[in-house]
């Protein structure tokens, strides 16, 4: 069994790190666990690594978040992963810091990420890992907030909160997204 794992995030320094990049960072710390690298192939980012009997490919767009369906489309059918196969790492303000969501479907919610890969592949059929990265800024500063790093407060919380993340893509390529749905959706 193969799974097609997207982190979601901006390339480049200058969105190294920051909340609406939590996706990539993920994608790394999932990678380097088991021992893989990732090189830079067409149109992502891209690492193969295998967990308990299942291949993992893992990708991070090279396309910036607003084009990500190009990318994810593009893997999709070079690999030949049906959508039950995939599962999109995002950053989600309407979920507090670290607040973890797993979803099989649903709306982009506003996430122009999650919009690209809607409108390219066709469709909401994919699942999804909502990491919550709270919704603290002023009026008109969303976008100042995203792009953002984390605070010293929260820095300090995300080693701890990216590791359960790993855990849950682990768990839903393992036990499956309804368990895994039971055991993270809290």
């Amino acid at each position: 069994m193969k799974y097609l794992i997207v982190g979601l995030g901006n390339i480049g320094p200058d969105y190294a790190h920051t909340r609406h990049n939590i996706g990539f960072d993920i994608a790394d710390e999932l990678v380097k666990g088991l021992g893989g690298s990732f090189d830079n192939i067409r149109l992502a980012y891209y690492s193969e690594v295998s967990f308990k009997g299942k291949k993992l490919h893992v990708i991070k767009p090279t396309t910036f978040m607003n084009l990500s369906g190009k990318a994810v489309n593009y893997w999709m059918k070079e690999l030949k992963i049906a959508p039950e196969n995939v599962l999109v790492i995002v950053d989600d303000l309407a979920l507090p810091l670290g607040k973890l969501r797993l979803k099989l479907q649903g709306s982009s919610a506003g996430h122009n990420g999650l919009k690209s890969i809607e409108e390219v592949c066709g469709g909401q059929n994919y699942a999804r890992l909502r990491f919550g990265i709270g919704n603290d800024y002023p009026k008109g500063r969303q976008v100042d907030f995203v792009l953002g790093l984390f605070d010293k407060n929260e820095q300090l919380e995300l080693p701890a909160l990216i590791d359960k993340s790993v855990e849950l893509i682990k768990s839903f390529v393992t036990i499956g997204p309804a368990h895994t749905m039971t055991a993270f959706n809290k």
